[in-house]
């Protein structure tokens, strides 16, 4: 699901997801901003949405710094394990 010009940055891992409220817990290594397009892949996931919010200890962010563990509402199911993955334009976009 990344398009020409796209690269993928490894962010995170998934740690927990709650179906029914369709929230992942997230495991950051790297910065993740409200707004950044995000892939999340895995053996039977691979879903690409927008951040549009997230938490951490029940506290709305807008950037979270690597080290934190994040909830995050997703348009669908994540399982845990998944990779978590922001994409930018390349650099080396032609």
């Amino acid at each position: 699901m990344i398009k020409l010009g796209e690269e993928k940055i490894y962010v995170g891992d998934v740690r927990h997801f709650f179906s029914r409220i369709s929230v992942a817990v997230i495991d950051l290594i790297g910065e993740l901003k409200v707004g950044d397009e995000i892939l999340i892949q895995g053996k039977t996931t691979n879903l690409r949405q927008k951040v549009d919010s997230m938490e951490i200890e029940h506290k709305k962010v807008e950037v979270a710094p690597p080290g934190s563990s994040i909830g995050l509402k997703t348009i669908d199911r994540v399982r845990e394990g998944d990779k978590v993955y922001v994409i930018r334009v390349s650099s080396q976009a032609p």
